[in-house]
């Protein structure tokens, strides 16, 4: 559904939107509705007679080491993932309800923090989701009665007018002690720019290192009591340094974009709280993080947002456009820092598609990965003794899983020209093990979705592909929101040398990836062997 035209009609729906996430999510079957399990079960016995009639190729021994690498590769990503999977049940199970109880009590024992700092960039956000979330930011100041600051970067005047007549006619029982509103406007452009510029203002203020300072974007909507939920948590362990939360996705456009969307934020739930039974994460979302004010508010890492660059053989020294939350993760993590997730402390992330969806896809993954690859090799350098080794071992999976996933689909295709009909072996190997993924997945989602096992085996193949294609091209940055900024796309003598050597390397080195799969599965013979 494409957004509503009105102002009120935006409301209306979002609040109609919203009920939907009140209240615990229902158990594993009841997430299931009719039509969903009925078509399952179609699935499911759909595959079971492709297995009995579908004659078994795997095992034809002209393309049994095929099926052998196949399935080696298999075990290794599936335990991968499985691991993933325990670990994630136990930091639920075990570890996250102590941290939980022992936050709790001490909120109920009146810890409060020092001062709360609120750091929200916005950029001609849509009214309806600028009051809301505004709103939704003051009713938990007023009911918790924590002393906050709220910081506003904006790029115009149209912003600050919405929120400035919106604070003035809802927060008029606000006392100016408890919360004040501060509009900083950005004279640079970038939403960088304007996060560095608020994160000074607070260091004006004279905060103290204790202080907590949440990050936030102008479409990230509070859920009930996010701020009693995350706050405390920072109390109940000092050494805490960053934290993140729970995110829900209400989508303004296709309906198999908000598909894909809930899928991704069901994956997301699982692997963050893997990551965070090793005490650390493997982003800061920008969408709401929380930060103790200790290494926030210092001239490093306002820098480390403002200017962030890497410095590459081939592109020379380029600054990053988007990923401020990868940069602020990094600078924590490269301090040895300890951050966690909060599972039960939910933001409402406000997506409003109005261009091709399957642009804004490949869009959202050229952004997402280039983001990843930039900030994921140094990340690796730090080494495995700057961090625990399992979250470190993460980061260089990442960069293995880009060329892996790709190895399936195309040993599939080559088998198939020594074994005619392999092809459809794998495919049917393909769905059932995309529907097992699935009905974990659907543990960590509000509802079961049979269009996911199609939605996760494309998700894999095109974030594999953009991985490939960015990881030859990491200063190409492009970001729709925020003025459609994009960065290396110069021309001139040295961006056409550059770029073409870039494209030289990706078909050298997808050439060499075809080459050797071909050379194992015995369609050609190298000269050298």
């Amino acid at each position: 559904m494409h957004e509503p035209e009105s102002e009120y009609a935006f409301d209306k729906d979002l609040t109609n939107r919203l009920s939907h996430f009140k209240g615990p999510a229902p158990n594993f079957f009841g997430k299931w509705s009719i039509g969903h399990f009925s078509f399952f079960l179609v699935v499911f016995m759909g595959l079971l007679w492709l297995l009995a009639n579908v004659p078994n190729r795997f095992f034809n021994p002209s393309v049994m080491h095929i099926t052998v690498a196949l399935g080696t590769l298999g075990l290794w990503r599936f335990g991968w993932w499985f691991t993933h999977a325990v670990r994630a049940r136990i930091y639920a199970n075990f570890k996250w309800p102590g941290m939980r109880s022992r936050a709790d009590a001490l909120w109920a024992d009146g810890w409060r923090p020092r001062r709360l700092h609120i750091q929200m960039t916005t950029y001609f956000e849509e009214p309806a989701i600028t009051k809301r979330v505004i709103g939704s930011v003051l009713g938990q100041i007023r009911r918790e009665k924590i002393p906050t600051t709220i910081y506003i970067g904006t790029g115009s005047s149209y912003d600050e007018l919405i929120i400035r007549q919106f604070v003035e006619t809802y927060a008029q029982d606000i006392p100016d002690d408890l919360a004040s509103l501060v509009f900083i406007r950005q004279n640079q452009p970038g939403k960088r720019m304007a996060i560095g510029l608020v994160l000074r203002a607070i260091c004006r203020s004279m905060p103290h290192p204790d202080d907590l300072v949440i990050f936030m974007d102008g479409d990230a909507l509070f859920g009930d009591d996010v701020l009693r939920k995350t706050l405390p948590m920072f109390a109940e362990d000092p050494e805490l340094q960053a934290l993140t939360t729970d995110e829900e996705v209400i989508v303004y456009g296709p309906k198999w974009i908000a598909n894909w969307l809930d899928m991704r934020f069901a994956q997301r739930r699982l692997a963050m709280q893997s990551h965070a039974l090793s005490n650390r994460v493997l982003t800061l979302t920008g969408r709401m993080s929380v930060f103790r004010g200790e290494h926030v508010l210092t001239e490093a890492f306002i820098r480390n947002i403002e200017a962030d660059h890497l410095d590459h053989w081939l592109w020379g020294r380029f600054r990053f456009l988007s990923g401020d939350d990868k940069s602020s993760w990094y600078r924590l993590l490269s301090l040895n820092c300890k951050m966690t997730y909060v599972p039960d402390a939910t933001v409402y992330t406000i997506e409003v598609i109005k261009e091709n969806g399957l642009g804004r896809m490949v869009q959202n993954f050229r952004r997402w990965s280039g983001n990843m690859l930039r900030n994921g090799a140094r990340a690796i350098a730090l080494g495995p003794r700057a961090m625990p080794f399992f979250i470190w071992w993460c980061l260089v999976d990442q960069r293995l899983a880009m060329w892996t996933m790709m190895v399936s689909p195309v040993m599939a295709v080559l088998g198939t020209i020594i074994a005619p009909g392999y092809f459809w072996n794998c495919v049917i190997w393909v769905l059932f093990s995309r529907c097992v993924l699935s009905l974990f997945l659907f543990g960590y989602a509000r509802r079961a979705d049979m269009s996911w096992p199609f939605i996760l085996y494309l998700n894999q193949i095109i974030n594999a592909s953009v991985k490939i294609y960015m990881i030859f091209h990491l200063s190409k940055q492009k970001w729709s929101n925020r003025g459609n900024q994009s960065s290396g796309g110069g021309s001139g003598w040295r961006e056409t040398v550059r770029n073409s050597f870039a494209k030289f390397q990706l078909v050298t080195a997808t050439g060499a990836f075809l080459v050797a799969l071909m050379a194992y599965v015995g369609l050609i013979d190298l000269p050298f062997l």
